[in-house]
């Protein structure tokens, strides 16, 4: 009797049962509860060359990167990677540019090194439709949702933008300020971009004021060098601007910079808030208001929704876990006589 025999009579794959073999906490308690029925069954004890079989058994996740200058999908990168190796499985990394079709690359990655699941970190939905189940392979959407497509074999784990946007201009509202200004990406391949605005235009209606995209919002890559440009083109639409919510961190602390060669400085002139929560933001000159993305949480729970697709042939799952507004010293409280503006 070896851990295949197992694997084959319990009906689980040989990684699930060298889990719980060896005593990880990453498996559901149907299948512990069937792979010890049957290790029970057969009186089966582990020999010196389990190790062995157990790195055998190790499978490899895919796991595809829009864009390099992400601290936020770098972090969450590094978190999947040590979650997946807990549970028995290798991962392999695959970057590509912020505009390139991560679902083309899925395809290639699929066709040359056979991965037994697919993690995506940045994606355009457009490129995402029912062909994608031709891969073969669970998938995985991480940090943006798939809850409103009919894909099988695509899971999602992410913040709800939509909430987590209009929870910032809240807040930016009840300091005084209303001649905001937003940054974020393409509004027709970045969906987070889009729910986000649609959050903040939400937001704006909810207290009886328009937000005009148009004049307000200015589209550009998720870099340093994107919030950068992007201030110089909303100081041209808006001069007379209090506060910038960017939505992520680098374009935020692209647009302080900005701001700071245009002698406009943070907070005294101009509020900046962020979105992610990336470490980097505690160590600012004025650490950045943001919207906290819990990287730890996606991660583990992003890699076991995974993980039960690939062992236990789960339906899709879509989850959202629970973000975090961090209040702090790029964002200032509007004098009084500036809230009927």
């Amino acid at each position: 009797m070896t851990i295949k025999d197992i694997a084959r009579e319990s009906g689980y794959a040989v990684g699930t049962v060298s889990r719980v073999i060896n005593h990880n906490p990453n498996v559901s308690d149907a299948a512990r509860a069937r792979i010890l029925e049957v290790i029970e069954k057969y009186h089966f004890q582990p020999n010196a060359n389990a190790k062995h079989l157990k790195q055998q058994a190790n499978q490899g996740i895919a796991m595809i990167v829009k864009g390099t200058h992400n601290m936020l999908f770098a972090s969450v990168l590094e978190k999947m990677q040590m979650e997946c190796s807990a549970a028995g499985y290798t991962s392999m990394v695959f970057y590509i540019d912020e505009n390139d079709n991560e679902v083309e690359q899925a395809r290639c990655v699929c066709r040359e090194r056979k991965p037994t699941g697919v993690i995506f970190l940045g994606s355009d939905r457009n490129h995402f439709g029912p062909d994608l189940a031709d891969l073969g392979v669970p998938c995985l959407l991480m940090t943006n949702s798939a809850a409103s497509t009919t894909i099988p074999n695509l899971s999602s784990v992410s913040v709800d933008d939509v909430d987590a946007a209009a929870c910032m201009v809240r807040y930016l509202l009840e300091k005084g300020h209303r001649r905001i200004g937003f940054i974020g990406g393409n509004l027709l391949s970045s969906q987070p971009s889009s729910a986000r605005l649609s959050g903040c235009i939400n937001e704006f209606s909810r207290h009886g004021l328009t937000l005009d995209p148009e004049k307000q919002y200015v589209a550009a890559r998720f870099t340093l060098q994107g919030g950068y440009i992007a201030i110089k083109q909303l100081l041209e639409t808006m001069p007379d601007l209090t506060a910038v919510f960017a939505f992520s961190d680098i374009m935020a602390i692209g647009a302080m910079r900005a701001l700071r060669d245009q002698r406009l400085y943070v907070p005294v002139n101009v509020s900046v808030c962020g979105f992610d929560g990336i470490e980097l933001t505690d160590y600012l000159a004025r650490r950045l208001t943001t919207i906290r993305q819990p990287v730890d949480q996606m991660a583990a729970r992003g890699v076991s929704i995974l993980i039960r697709c690939i062992e236990e042939g789960c339906d899709a799952v879509h989850e959202l876990v629970p973000y975090e507004l961090l209040t702090r010293e790029s964002v200032r409280r509007l004098p009084d006589t500036n809230k009927t503006h």
